[in-house]
Protein backbone atom coordinates (compact mmCIF):
# COMPACT_ATOMS: atom_id res chain seq x y z
CA UNK A 1 0.00 0.00 0.00
CA UNK A 2 1.05 3.44 -0.60
CA UNK A 3 2.05 5.92 1.82
CA UNK A 4 1.18 9.21 1.36
CA UNK A 5 1.51 11.79 3.28
CA UNK A 6 0.53 15.26 3.35
CA UNK A 7 2.41 18.19 3.42
CA UNK A 8 1.52 21.02 5.85
CA UNK A 9 1.25 24.67 4.65
CA UNK A 10 3.77 25.29 7.47
CA UNK A 11 6.52 23.46 5.02
CA UNK A 12 5.57 25.54 1.71
CA UNK A 13 5.31 28.83 4.13
CA UNK A 14 9.31 28.26 5.20
CA UNK A 15 10.28 26.98 1.49
CA UNK A 16 8.87 30.64 0.07
CA UNK A 17 10.52 32.20 3.37
CA UNK A 18 14.43 30.58 2.56
CA UNK A 19 13.75 31.90 -0.71
CA UNK A 20 13.25 35.32 0.05
CA UNK A 21 16.13 35.09 2.28
CA UNK A 22 18.18 33.54 0.01
CA UNK A 23 20.40 36.43 -0.56
CA UNK A 24 22.20 36.26 2.56
CA UNK A 25 23.80 33.10 3.71
CA UNK A 26 23.41 33.46 7.49
CA UNK A 27 19.73 34.62 7.15
CA UNK A 28 18.77 31.35 5.41
CA UNK A 29 20.85 29.07 8.11
CA UNK A 30 18.98 31.12 10.66
CA UNK A 31 15.60 30.39 9.17
CA UNK A 32 16.60 26.66 7.82
CA UNK A 33 17.42 26.03 11.54
CA UNK A 34 14.24 27.72 13.00
CA UNK A 35 11.71 25.78 9.90
CA UNK A 36 13.53 22.43 10.86
CA UNK A 37 13.00 22.54 14.62
CA UNK A 38 9.25 23.50 13.86
CA UNK A 39 8.55 21.01 11.37
CA UNK A 40 7.50 17.59 11.89
CA UNK A 41 10.73 15.26 11.84
CA UNK A 42 9.59 13.74 8.37
CA UNK A 43 8.96 17.78 6.80
CA UNK A 44 12.17 19.00 8.55
CA UNK A 45 14.22 16.03 6.53
CA UNK A 46 12.36 17.04 3.96
CA UNK A 47 13.38 20.42 3.47
CA UNK A 48 16.85 19.93 4.32
CA UNK A 49 16.92 17.64 1.06
CA UNK A 50 15.17 20.41 -0.87
CA UNK A 51 17.62 22.75 0.72
CA UNK A 52 20.45 20.86 -0.68
CA UNK A 53 19.19 20.78 -3.91
CA UNK A 54 18.31 24.77 -3.56
CA UNK A 55 21.89 25.44 -2.61
CA UNK A 56 23.32 23.26 -5.65
CA UNK A 57 22.28 26.33 -7.94
CA UNK A 58 23.30 28.91 -4.81
CA UNK A 59 26.52 27.83 -4.03
CA UNK A 60 27.46 31.12 -1.71
CA UNK A 61 24.58 29.76 0.81
CA UNK A 62 26.35 26.40 0.85
CA UNK A 63 28.09 27.54 4.59
CA UNK A 64 24.43 27.65 5.68
CA UNK A 65 23.67 23.61 5.65
CA UNK A 66 26.02 23.26 8.71
CA UNK A 67 24.31 22.85 11.72
CA UNK A 68 27.39 23.53 14.23
CA UNK A 69 26.10 26.46 15.69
Amino acid sequence: MLNITQTSSAYFFYKSVLRKVSFHPDLFKKELNKAISYLPTEEGVRLYRWSLSYVKSHPELFQSLSFSD
